[in-house]
């Protein structure tokens, strides 16, 4: 038993030896090494996981991750095509493919990014001094994209607002284009630029909102202009039923007044045939009722046939 401990503790005792002395050395899943004796790389990088062995003192591990890194650069001051001055602000991810030359030309991350820097910032510089400020901001000529199935929207929009041939998301393909073109001496492959965030100088911001208000304007009142257009069509239908209504029922009530008038008469008619003076009676009652009140006076003659129903009453 006390052997077999002796055993044991000789080994522990090696293996932190080992360990210590840098013999062993441990790749895990994410990361690949490249191994250098007296500074110069022997052999091929080491991607596979688990132990590895080398000679201590006289060769060092050099470790790099395998998955995707960010880099981000420091906004930079760059003029449009159309002399307007933005500072524009870019990000991109990147991978190490071949870690022999990475060591070789960068030897670290921090390297890689001074070089990242050099080659993004000039890459975006030369694609956002060839194109417009307003290709830089915007990937659509419409300003209302939940509104696509709307034809008459989509058409005012792209009348109102300045019409552009390429938008952000080509310049970003354009600038990831340039930039993989000069990376693979490094050993990186550049997977994505995108730009983070654009914003402009002082002395162009207020221009450009001003310019940004006047496109929102202009759209606008078309939108308005074609509100009214349609409230007036439907106005003037609206007024033509309604005179169509209006006559319809214009005429119907003088057809039945008219009805009316020569069923009166000839009720008139039949009472004056049956008893003249009593009719005349009626007719002279109902002119008393409507001609005399309390506050009229009248004068006549006693001989007018007005007055000769009153003057029988005693």
């Amino acid at each position: 038993m006390k052997i077999l401990l002796r055993i044991g503790a000789v080994f522990v005792i090696a293996v932190i030896v080992f360990f210590a002395a840098g013999v062993v050395y441990i790749i895990s899943e994410t990361d690949q090494v490249v191994v250098t004796q007296f500074g110069k790389p022997i052999g091929d990088p080491i991607a596979k996981a688990g132990l590895h062995f080398k000679l201590p003192f006289v060769q060092k591990a050099h470790y790099f991750d395998k998955r995707l890194l960010e880099w981000d650069g420091d906004p930079n001051q760059i003029p449009t095509r159309d002399k307007k001055y933005i500072w524009v602000d870019t990000t991109a991810r990147w991978s190490i493919v071949d870690a022999l030359k990475f060591l070789e030309s960068v030897g670290s991350e921090r390297g890689a990014h001074a070089r990242l820097d050099d080659v993004i910032n000039s890459a975006t510089r030369d694609v956002i001094t060839s194109h417009l400020l307003v290709e830089a901001i915007r990937d659509s000529n419409r300003i209302l994209e939940d509104r696509q199935d709307d034809d008459l929207v989509v058409a005012l929009a792209e009348e109102a607002l300045e019409n552009i041939t390429v938008g952000r998301h080509e310049l970003e393909q354009d600038i990831l284009i340039r930039s993989k073109e000069l990376v693979p001496q490094y050993g990186i492959e550049l997977v994505d630029v995108k730009i983070k965030r654009i914003n402009y100088v002082e002395n162009v911001r207020q221009k450009v909102y001003e310019r940004m208000i006047s496109e929102r304007k202009r759209a606008a009142e078309m939108y308005r202009s074609e509100g009214r257009g349609k409230s007036a069509e439907v106005e003037g239908k609206m007024e033509k039923e309604l005179k169509l209504i209006t006559s319809a029922a214009y005429k119907e009530a003088q057809g039945l007044r008219g009805k009316a008038d020569a069923e009166a008469i000839t009720v008139y008619a039949e009472a004056y045939g049956k008893d003249p003076k009593f009719y005349s009676f009626m007719k002279t009652l109902e002119t008393y009722k409507d001609t005399i009140d309390s506050n009229t006076t009248i004068v006549l003659t006693t001989n007018g046939d007005y007055f000769k129903y009153i003057k029988n009453l005693d």
